[in-house]
């Protein structure tokens, strides 16, 4: 494979007018990329002039989480950035999203990460910050955007914040029908978001260059607040829940977490990063960040209008894999999980007409669910809750009677079972929310009376 020495951060740009956004890379001198990213609607220059330092800030941000895409196909060992400055802080976040995020594509390509990370400081003066702009702490965040993945978990989000009596804007990021018939379902306003990776990437990939998992979630969060800021909302929730705190399997002395960018590190980290850098007092939280992901279908199975519209099997966002002729695929790990999750609170029939099947009868995902258990290898590298989580499911389902006779509830009363010394303190552990998040006051009664 073909070898580069340095990665830089060439520059960017912002038309304002036509909302494009150009964000560009190179390996040494020989390879160059754009990513472009499409807002819906254009701002005037009154308010690119009201926000224009939290702009400039969110836009390099945004330039320098864009570059992970890029930089992860050679891994240079040098990282050079031009278009902007960096303290001591802010480059010691992005080593660490930039490590941390790629834990798992180290992990499945057997690299050795350590001190490849190189952001190094180059803000020699420290400049001004303009006058504090700081919204009242007492805000009661009104107008507030949700990003949307077309899930379970921000349908709970937007209906919670619309119980709480919010104006929320949905967001999303590509354009999918499925994405369109959910948001319709919702009755919400939702804002598109297009973007275009370099057509460079794609050749380079044919040409043998690393390819695999980026912290997708570090992405949307930081185009998420450059959007909140220019479009003058009060905050940006993400629908994240405290499953995603757990890491994967240990490698090298670095916990591999697949949803790395969507733990409950990485949302203080982004918040202080804003509070630092930004300044805007535009809020992001996770709502969902005191709940388990059975909490969160247990929630969800109160609004059956979107039973069939909701999907969480990410094979119908792949870019290059084949999609899935239904909602779901019923092979990966995310189906297998969210079925067993949504299987603790509704009937068969239920199950059958959401998911397509009864993925408990496949004995072909009996592997699929020891992972999940925590019987064999380690949690699979997927968006899935814990093994106490499968544990706590399947604890609920035997309760309820209807799934027994199916090969995946049998081999769990045969090998998971008898292992579980106080099933009720399991459950009750599993569906009790934490008290370790970011959810404002005014808000945090709405998710701990679920």
């Amino acid at each position: 494979m073909k070898q580069y020495s340095s990665f830089r951060f060439t520059g960017y740009s912002w038309n304002h007018h036509a909302g494009k956004i150009s964000l560009k890379y190179a390996l040494d001198r020989d390879v160059d990329f754009e990513e472009l990213i499409f807002l819906p609607e254009p701002v005037t220059d009154e308010r690119l002039k009201a926000k224009e330092w939290e702009i400039e800030r969110l836009l390099f941000a945004l330039h320098l989480i864009g570059g992970i895409s890029y930089f992860k196909t050679y891994l240079p060992r040098s990282i050079t950035v031009n278009s902007g400055e960096l303290s001591r802080s802010e480059a010691k976040f992005w080593n660490t999203v930039y490590e941390k995020g790629l834990g798992e594509f180290f992990f499945k390509n057997n690299i050795d990460f350590r001190g490849l990370m190189r952001f190094v400081e180059t803000k020699k003066v420290i400049p001004s910050l303009p006058a504090m702009r700081k919204k009242p702490e007492t805000n009661p965040l009104k107008r507030i955007l949700v990003p949307i993945g077309g899930g379970k978990d921000s349908v709970v989000t937007a209906e919670l914040l619309k119980k709480a009596g919010c104006n929320v804007t949905l967001l999303r990021m590509e354009s999918h029908p499925l994405i369109e018939d959910l948001a319709h379902t919702m009755g919400l306003p939702m804002l598109d978001i297009r973007r275009t990776l370099s057509p460079t990437l794609f050749e380079l990939k044919k040409q043998g260059a690393m390819n695999g998992h980026i912290p997708v979630t570090a992405y949307l969060s930081i185009l998420s607040m450059l959007v909140a800021v220019v479009y003058d909302f009060d905050a940006v929730v993400m629908s994240n829940e405290r499953s995603a705190n757990e890491g994967n399997v240990e490698y090298k002395g670095l916990t591999v977490n697949h949803q790395w960018s969507k733990s409950l590190e990485f949302e203080k980290m982004l918040r202080r990063y804003i509070a630092e850098t930004v300044i805007d007092g535009t809020e992001y939280f996770s709502m969902l960040r005191p709940l388990s992901e059975l909490k969160i279908a247990q929630e969800f199975c109160n609004y059956p209008q979107y039973f069939t519209r909701a999907t969480s099997c990410n094979r119908n966002w792949t870019l290059t894999g084949e999609r899935p002729d239904g909602r779901w695929c019923g092979q990966c790990p995310k189906c297998a999980f969210v079925f067993c999750c949504m299987a603790a609170f509704l009937r068969r029939t239920e199950l059958v007409q959401m998911f397509g099947s009864n993925f408990f009868e496949d004995e072909t995902l009996l592997p699929l669910y020891r992972e999940l258990l925590g019987l064999e290898k380690f949690k699979p590298l997927e968006c899935v809750g814990t093994a106490d989580e499968t544990k706590a499911a399947m604890l609920l389902i035997k309760r309820r009677g209807e799934l027994q006779d199916t090969p995946v509830m049998r081999m769990f009363d045969a090998e998971c079972l008898p292992s579980i010394q106080d099933e009720d303190a399991m459950i009750d552990a599993v569906m009790k929310p934490s008290e370790n998040h970011c959810v404002p006051a005014s808000l945090l009664p709405l998710v701990l009376a679920l």
